[in-house]
């Protein structure tokens, strides 16, 4: 391909991609391929010969586009949102059309001080402390792929710490806390670092926050057994309930063990900090004051396109000490002078991609008003999605609604008798029946034994038509399930469960 190529086929791509966002409303949800759909259409290798580059671009529109999910449709609710604009499109083009590792300053001086700076400004906006900066050149942030990587990371430079600190502490022995809400990055990472995981139980009294008090618990048992714990992965905003640690009373616990490393991970709720009224009920001044490191995905409910975890460190020497690894050939005269961030040393990986540039284009694009507007709007929709919920006699809401999240089921009053087995198999079935529509994207959870359904509300097409419509659909799908209990259970206690066909739409 040729410039001139490059150029007619870039337009086309331009106009692809803007006809496919004007039409989001009106296709399904997720996709309705079959699993190994795309191996049966395309060829068993790839050609010989080049082909042509309007076919390749019309097999993209045949093959591909019928095989996504819509993360950004109006009426997409489930897990969390995956953020899409045009300003982070571009970025993303201009990041790809010059190519290059990033893997310290001399390799493209751009990537590294750009990010520099805008995990400055991002830090701003969240109100983080001042040492959580880049400029303070003791704490700093990077950006990393997923809140995954970012537990991971944290988690080296925590081992690596207590180590030094404690060198005749066996590696068996080391224990990562998480609690029962923990995202499985909490397991992950102690899988891939072969590190003892203990669990910490929280319950519905608490709104499933850890609590100091069993923090407490917990390290005065282990220490007492002879077992290290060095990290505790707290969250703000869980994957199952939007719950808050309480951070202020872990930190009361923590600092009579100076050892124990605190993350947090708020890779959804912690974008919410834009927005000042949030800050103090989320946790922020604790997370100023105490946390190690802290962890939000903008890529998630941020306005910027995947990948774009960002992590901030109170010292930032905790990670280079673990992760700097310099070989003859990576060394650099601004690296040696210490006058430049070598980034490399700040992730598992070598080589980076230029993702500061699509904060950049964002943040500009937007501005603080912009993203506190999405972030509200949003807030907004689920405030009215949640009213509903509370106000039918249908559903009941299972746990406080937290800022763009409602966790809810199915709980008809006119069948009161139901126990909570009888009100799984109900819920479960009900969330069936909406997984295999066509118009709606939600999925579901379990919190402490009780079944329930998550809706989460972040695509930048959504509108309270969209929310009116969700309810609507939610509420034939639940009649059909309360008539069909009704006559064929006939309200008899001890019936557990409710198959009725379910139909896509």
């Amino acid at each position: 391909m040729d410039v001139e190529q490059f150029r007619k086929a870039g337009y086309q791509a331009i106009d692809r991609i803007c006809d496919y966002h004007e039409s989001l409303r009106g296709r399904p949800v997720s996709s309705q391929v079959e699993p190994g759909y795309l191996r049966k259409a395309l060829p068993s290798s790839a050609p010989t010969e080049g082909e042509d580059f309007q076919l390749i671009a019309d097999d993209y529109q045949k093959y591909i586009i019928p095989g996504l999910t819509h993360w950004q449709h109006p009426s997409f609710f489930a897990y969390f949102p995956t953020s899409s604009t045009f300003e982070g499109i571009l970025a993303e083009l201009y990041a790809s059309s010059t190519s290059n590792p990033g893997f310290n300053w001399s390799a493209s001086p751009a990537c590294t001080e750009l990010e520099a700076v805008v995990m400055d400004w991002t830090a701003q906006i969240l109100g983080l402390d001042q040492a959580f900066y880049n400029t303070s050149e003791v704490g700093g942030g990077v950006i990393q792929t997923s809140a995954s990587d970012s537990v991971l990371v944290a988690t080296v430079a925590a081992r690596f710490r207590y180590i030094r600190e404690h060198p005749h502490a066996s590696m068996e022995n080391l224990v990562l806390y998480t609690t029962t809400q923990t995202h499985s990055l909490g397991k992950k990472a102690g899988l891939v670092l072969g590190l003892k995981v203990r669990v910490l139980e929280v319950t519905a009294q608490d709104d499933f926050a850890l609590r100091g008090d069993t923090l407490k618990v917990a390290l005065e048992e282990d220490v007492n057994a002879g077992f290290h714990p060095f990290i505790l992965i707290g969250t703000v905003g869980t994957t199952s309930s939007g719950a808050v640690d309480r951070l202020d009373e872990i930190a009361d616990v923590a600092k009579h063990y100076p050892f124990l490393w605190l993350h947090v991970d708020a890779a959804w709720a912690g974008v919410a900090f834009v927005c000042p009224e949030y800050r103090e009920a989320y946790q922020l001044p604790a997370i100023n004051k105490y946390v190690d490191s802290f962890c939000t995905n903008f890529h998630k409910w941020g306005l910027i396109h995947i990948d774009g975890s960002c992590l901030w460190v109170r010292h930032r020497r905790h990670l280079t000490d673990a992760l700097d690894v310099t070989p003859e050939f990576l060394r650099s005269k601004h690296g040696d002078a210490a006058t430049a961030i070598d980034y490399r040393n700040w992730h598992l990986g070598l080589g980076r991609r230029f993702r500061s540039l699509k904060f950049w284009f964002a943040l500009r694009a937007r501005g603080v008003n912009g993203f506190q507007k999405y972030i509200t709007d949003c807030i907004k929709l689920n405030a009215r999605f949640a009213q509903r919920i509370y106000e039918s006699d249908l559903f009941s809401v299972v746990t406080k609604p937290s800022l763009a999240m409602t966790v809810f089921r199915m709980a008809p009053k006119s069948l009161p008798h139901l126990g909570t087995p009888e009100l799984n198999a109900l819920n479960r079935t009900f969330h069936a029946r909406l997984a295999a529509r066509s118009d709606i994207a939600i999925t579901q959870t379990e919190l402490n034994g009780v079944f329930c359904i998550r809706m989460v509300i972040g695509a930048e097409k959504t509108v309270e038509s969209d929310i009116e419509h969700a309810l609507a659909l939610m509420k034939d799908e639940a009649m059909v399930l309360v008539r069909n209990w009704e006559v064929i259970g006939g309200g008899r206690r001890g019936r557990k469960t409710c198959v009725v066909p379910s139909h896509s739409h």
